[in-house]
């Protein structure tokens, strides 16, 4: 398996190992490789992802995009395509991932595999259907970590304005909680300051 010590260090951040991280960890490397060779210290790498699944870990943790940096952006698509600028260049790849990446080729295995699938996270499986389905992760995983990059995913250059770098705000205290919030996102509610939870405190009578 290439790179034991990266796939390890993203399996410790997400707390296990499955097929979705996998996935995260092929673009991710893709995603390097094309664009700048290292990780993110700071800003160089802008990633969008359309997800909020396993796979945007292992992304965080090879190519420095994080939530904390803001240079990780979230869009709530439900598709796995991720989207990778490099200030540096100025270029941009999107990686969208094939939807055969996720069916197993024995159409039998597939009806076994969604069957269990609902049974454990329906929390009505037995241990020995629960150990099934994790090998059938196990395996799964092994493969995605394996196969050609042309099985897994479609990648192509795109024009993509990077958005402005990361910001810092002042602070403002809430009139009503007392919390400070970023004056960037601070509202006003009977003429005074608030946070958001805040500001939504309010009622017709009913």
């Amino acid at each position: 398996m290439e790179a034991k010590s990266d796939w390890k260090r993203v399996v410790e951040f997400h707390g296990h190992a499955c097929p979705g991280l996998a996935i995260g960890y092929r673009v991710a490397k893709a995603a390097l490789r094309e664009l700048s060779g290292r990780r993110a210290e700071d800003e160089e790498l802008v990633a969008i992802v359309e997800n909020d699944a396993c796979g945007v870990d292992a992304i965080q943790v090879l190519t420095g995009c994080t939530i904390g940096k803001g240079n990780l952006i979230y869009r709530d698509y439900g598709k796995h395509v991720f989207t990778f600028g490099c200030r540096r260049t100025g270029k941009a790849l999107r990686i969208s991932v094939k939807g055969s990446v996720w069916q197993r080729r024995d159409p039998e295995e597939e009806a076994e595999y969604r069957r269990l699938r609902a049974k454990v996270f329906g929390g009505e499986a037995t241990e020995e259907e629960k150990a099934r389905f994790y090998s059938f992760q196990q395996r799964k995983t092994e493969e995605i970590l394996s196969l050609p990059e042309e099985e897994l995913f479609n990648m192509q250059w795109v024009d993509m304005e990077l958005p402005p770098r990361a910001r810092i705000f002042n602070s403002v205290t809430c009139a009503f909680c007392g919390e400070p919030v970023a004056e960037v996102r601070a509202r006003i509610r009977e003429g005074k300051p608030a946070c958001i939870p805040c500001s939504l405190e309010y009622s017709r009578g009913w």
